[in-house]
């Protein structure tokens, strides 16, 4: 059988003769090759993960990173006995991470790694809910947020919990501090401060929510503490927006969850949860296992995953340095500027994110100028056909009558390449001001979006 397949053209070996199985356990083996090509050939399917704008997550790694990922493969992180350098370093980064973020005292905070910034998210969820139900807390609790990612709702219905979501209003894209207080109780666990929106990309004013729960409190009110979403942004204001205090320099944010694997650089399947002190995590939460021989303090709320994730994190952190993450950031913001320039000069949009380092994430967001004759879910689909993945869906509630656009930059994304999207942008454009699409037809039926349909706002 081995002389067969060192012999034989790969596509003339049995196997690829017959569509690949879909339902039911196949019966028959195949070679190595063999079932590797049935499975790349179906990706090739798949769109190309660089000029995904939608996502938020690592899409390029340097070959160092990739010899770790490779290298850690068969290393399970909750096996923090037989695999004591991992925690290690795991152990580092809480610390390095805790100090990024002015943690009061970072060798000693409390953090963990976790499968992305979702895990950590509700981590920072049930630490507030503990401390809420140890004040003597009773009744339903509740938790107040603006437009938020999936995950805080998922959390609210997974653990009973009323999501208190501020609607948009007027002109606003965020949630404002003036808004707040209206909405909290003594039944609000926290307050949950988005640092980079799904949405729009864009910063919430986390120091005004923190003085206006300040004010709450000083007049007799609910002592109530913030949790950062900070998912995208905790891993760029740091080194480019220094000056924007939104971590534990607050000292009412008492927890903050991060994406490791979005603007950390980390490959796929790294989060991280900070807590300001080690109170601020209820000590109930914690469990101590005996595991594989090891006792072993756990907070998470998957168990057995890959290592990997972690040791590329610390592997980015040592390489680049506050220096190299300044360095970095800051060119993938210029990307950024360039491409919400050139937006803005081709007419028919106005920004509502422009990408200053300030103001939000590395991302452009934007909107129609009036009527166009086209809409952006046609540009979204036009796009599509180039290559391009940039989603178009509405606005949040209050607001769920507008529809956006919005593009990501992400490590690895050049000015070449923005220049490449802006000439398709452009060409795309202008094929829908010469052949619009038939209004005789919806779009469900002419195979695309109906433009009636709010479609999910991409959250990964």
């Amino acid at each position: 059988m081995s002389d067969t397949a060192d012999s034989d053209d790969l596509f003339a070996l049995p196997g690829l003769d017959h569509a690949a199985p879909k339902a039911g356990f196949p019966p028959q083996e195949l070679f190595a090759q063999v079932a590797y090509e049935v499975v790349h050939d179906e990706l090739l399917l798949d769109g190309v993960s660089r000029m995904n704008l939608a996502t938020f997550c690592t899409t390029w790694l340097d070959d160092s990173a990739r010899r770790l990922m490779n290298e850690s493969l068969d290393k399970n992180i909750v096996d923090k006995d037989e695999y004591p350098q991992t925690a290690e370093l795991e152990k580092r980064c809480v610390r390095m991470i805790a100090d990024l973020w002015h943690a009061p005292d970072a060798a000693n905070t409390l953090g963990t790694s976790t499968t992305g910034s979702s895990e950590a998210a509700m981590l920072g969820g049930l630490a507030a809910k503990f401390r809420w139900r140890a004040r003597g807390g009773s009744g339903t609790p509740n938790f107040v947020c603006g437009p938020v990612q999936v995950c805080w709702e998922k959390f609210a219905r997974y653990f009973d919990i009323e999501i208190r979501q501020i609607p948009l209003r007027a002109d606003r894209l965020t949630m404002h501090p003036d808004d707040v207080v209206a909405h909290c109780d003594a039944n609000t666990i926290m307050v949950v401060a988005t640092f980079g929106q799904t949405f729009t990309g864009l910063f919430e004013d986390v120091a005004g929510v923190s003085a206006a729960l300040d004010r709450l409190h000083a007049g007799g009110g609910p002592d109530i503490p913030v949790h950062v979403d900070a998912a995208s942004g905790g891993f760029l204001a740091p080194f480019t927006a220094p000056e924007v205090e939104w971590d534990f320099r607050l000292p009412r944010v008492r927890s903050i969850n991060a994406s490791g694997h979005k603007t950390g650089l980390a490959p796929l399947g790294a989060g991280w949860a900070i807590w300001r002190e080690k109170s601020d995590l209820p000590a109930e939460l914690i469990f101590d296992v005996d595991y594989l021989g090891g006792s072993m303090p756990t907070f998470n709320l998957n168990f057995s995953r890959p290592g990997g994730q972690v040791i590329t994190q610390y592997y980015w952190f040592i390489r680049l340095g506050r220096t190299g993450y300044t360095r970095v950031q800051s060119a993938i913001y210029e990307v950024t500027r360039h491409l919400a320039e050139g937006l803005s000069r081709l007419g028919p949009f106005e920004m509502m994110h422009d990408g200053r380092p300030e103001r939000g994430i590395t991302a452009v967001c934007w909107r129609l100028r009036g009527e166009q004759g086209f809409n952006l879910y046609d540009l979204s689909d036009r796009l599509r056909g180039r290559g391009w993945l940039i989603a178009a869906y509405p606005l949040p509630e209050g607001r769920e009558n507008e529809t956006i656009m919005r593009a990501v930059i992400r490590h690895g994304f050049t000015h070449d390449m923005a220049d490449l999207l802006l000439a398709d942008v452009q060409r795309c454009v202008n094929q829908l001001e010469r052949h619009p699409f038939s209004t005789s037809l919806t779009r469900a039926e002419s195979g695309g979006f109906t433009h009636s349909a709010k479609p999910a706002v991409p959250n990964a």
